[in-house]
């Protein structure tokens, strides 16, 4: 992976500026460590930090190319799985490669077929291609969203970043945010609304869409989305479909001339991943597969069953090692490192995050990166598959907002009054999931249950999947390694997508579909066992870190906290049993210790960045 900017600006000539799209691609090193380069052309800069991982040796960007005396220059991020198909095929209708990466096939993809050549791709990207000969840009993000891109357009003048540090990193550009940037900080946050980058000005280019920008503004398209069509095979049939679906994905992600591992928790997802890994390298006389887990000092003394977390990984990481026979490596982390990574993770974010939930994962790719450049990881299973409580509790589904935010009311809470109103904070909420919901594609002639399962799968997808993958992405690059996702695969998720609800919950079980997918590849108890999330600290020092240093913060009247939140309200919440609440107030994993936590990563986001706000 890498990272990728750019500058285009019609009323100068850019090669007088060259320091600024300098330090603007310097922002993104961690994102590629490994090479770095810049392109300018009268209008437009183009900047690349590059991670190789297909042909080292050569695919260096900018990668410029020549065809019909025309100059064709790419900046991407991402991987194709398609590569070796596409080029045969392009290959075949008269066109030369001087590489064999990927980002070559992309490129010359692009000439061959223009815009519509990323309905042919297979994989994971977000580009930028500047078409000198028309003066004109072209943008492409991946359908699911995987791969990051920011953008912030203004009279003729077009920057645009893996992530925000870059574009903030323009002289002309100021960290500012506005009412609906403090409404998805405080009310929708972490997640984003689609499309939305928080700051003023500044926003992200959706999955599934192209975007081109020249001197007649800018225009938006969208290339893919969900479909929703009839579902005509029966569940043995569905089950081996999406059986052959995931082995060929695996297959396909696989491919890297850098070491790969995998990410195992012990669950259904990564397992999954894990034993088909193990079973492609044994084909193939690759060698022994290296699997990682991440736990906690003292977890197996605090853990506490509930209905979000069932049951602790270690035991079942164990079972899976011993069953698969990987090589693997127990990372485990104490308080006083997860304490410290919440302000590292908001700074790889550019963003308050999911604070110990970001951080962990920081630290744990940083450990991974030590012996491999790439890992497969089980992200999104529960979003297409229905994994997630929320899909099997009537109080969720009938509760017409969010399911993984019910807590609105409580977050309202903890806002002055004066800008709960500023925000329209009941309002904003509320508005923005009729949006969700007014763009689900039903079916003609559903019933109401299926129809409410379409909206939920829906939601998901869209809107809570993005959350968890903006985390993957961010925190895994910000230590130069790439994570893949197979179960974003945009034919497996079209596919189950459509899938119905009976079936989906085969067996009367979450994900029963899936498990009944994978029988015979994978162990019978850790085929049933009942879901449990990313893992957490459970230890109480954790709690107590963040809260003390929460209180602490407002005890100081010089904290930016103090013009957005109720102080009385997090005292009173502080002395009360809702700090230890095992009731999330975000998703699955997010309660009493992580409201802290995202209260400091906010103080120290609006400090270190010097936020000005302006309603």
């Amino acid at each position: 992976m890498c990272g990728i900017t750019g500058w285009i600006d019609y009323h100068q000539d850019l090669r007088d500026s060259s320091s600024i799209i300098e330090q603007m691609t310097a922002t993104l090193t961690a994102r590629g460590p490994d090479a770095k380069g810049t392109w300018i052309s009268g209008s437009c800069a183009l900047g690349h930090r590059r991670l190789s991982v297909i042909d080292p040796e050569n695919g260096a960007q900018p990668m410029i190319k020549q065809h019909e005396s025309g100059t064709y220059a790419l900046v991407y991020n991402g991987e194709l799985y398609n590569a070796p198909e596409l080029r045969q095929e392009l290959i075949s209708r008269g066109h030369t490669f001087k590489t064999t990466c990927d980002t070559e096939v992309l490129l010359v993809s692009f000439i061959e077929w223009r815009e519509s050549c990323v309905e042919r791709f297979n994989g994971i990207f977000a580009f930028a291609i500047w078409v000198e000969a028309e003066h004109k840009l072209y943008m492409g993000r991946d359908r699911l969203g995987v791969k990051p891109l920011f953008y912030q357009a203004d009279e003729g003048v077009f920057l645009f970043g893996s992530e925000p540090k870059a574009i903030l990193k323009h002289p002309d550009v100021k960290p500012e945010i506005g009412a609906e940037g403090l409404a998805e900080i405080f009310l929708v946050g972490p997640a984003r609304t689609p499309g939305h980058g928080v700051y003023k000005q500044m926003k992200e280019l959706r999955p599934g869409h192209l975007l081109t920008f020249d001197q007649s503004g800018l225009y938006i398209t969208c290339y893919w989305k969900l479909q929703s069509e009839e579902h005509e095979e029966n569940a043995d049939e569905t089950a081996k479909t999406v059986r052959e679906l995931l082995i060929d994905t695996v297959e396909r992600q696989l491919i890297s001339d850098v070491p790969v591992c995998t990410l195992l928790s012990g669950g259904l997802d990564s397992s999954a991943l894990t034993a088909l890994t193990v079973r492609h390298y044994n084909k193939r006389g690759l060698g022994q597969v290296n699997t990682y887990s991440v736990d906690y000092v003292d977890n197996d003394k605090h853990f506490k069953a509930h209905s979000f977390q069932p049951n602790a990984d270690a035991p079942w990481i164990e079972r899976m090692v011993e069953e698969l026979g990987t090589n693997h490596h127990a990372i485990t982390f104490d308080t006083p490192e997860l304490v410290q990574s919440l302000k590292d993770a908001v700074f790889v974010r550019d963003l308050p995050g999911m604070t110990d939930i970001d951080g962990s994962l920081y630290l744990f790719c940083h450990e991974i990166k030590k012996g491999a450049t790439v890992a497969l990881s089980g992200e999104a299973a529960d979003e297409v598959f229905g994994g997630y409580p929320w899909f099997h509790r009537e109080e969720a589904l009938n509760a017409n907002t969010f399911p993984w935010a019910l807590a609105v009311p409580l977050r309202k809470s903890l806002l002055r009054p004066e800008l709960a109103a500023a925000i329209h904070a009941d309002e904003y909420v509320a508005d923005r999931y009729q949006e969700a919901i007014a763009e689900v594609p039903h079916l003609p002639g559903e019933d109401a249950q299926a129809r409410k399962m379409r909206v939920m799968s829906y939601l998901n997808i869209t809107r809570f999947m993005p959350t968890l993958l903006d985390r993957k992405d961010r925190m895994s690059m910000g230590a130069g390694l790439e994570v893949r996702v197979p179960y974003t695969d945009h034919r497996l998720v079209q596919y189950v997508f459509n899938i119905p609800w009976e079936i989906k919950t085969y067996g009367n079980r979450e994900k029963g579909l899936l498990r009944k997918a994978l029988e015979g590849l994978l162990p019978h108890d850790v085929l049933y066992r009942k879901k449990s999330p990313y893992p957490k600290t459970h230890n109480p020092n954790y709690l107590n870190a963040v809260r003390a240093m929460a209180l602490e913060r407002l005890d100081d009247s010089s904290s930016p906290l103090h013009q957005f939140i109720d102080a009385a309200r997090i005292r009173e919440i502080a002395q009360s049993e809702e700090a230890s609440s095992n009731l999330p107030w975000f998703g699955q994993l997010m309660s009493g210790p992580q409201l802290f936590a995202y209260l400091l990563q906010i103080d120290w986001w609006l400090t270190h960045y010097k936020v000005k706000v302006t309603l």
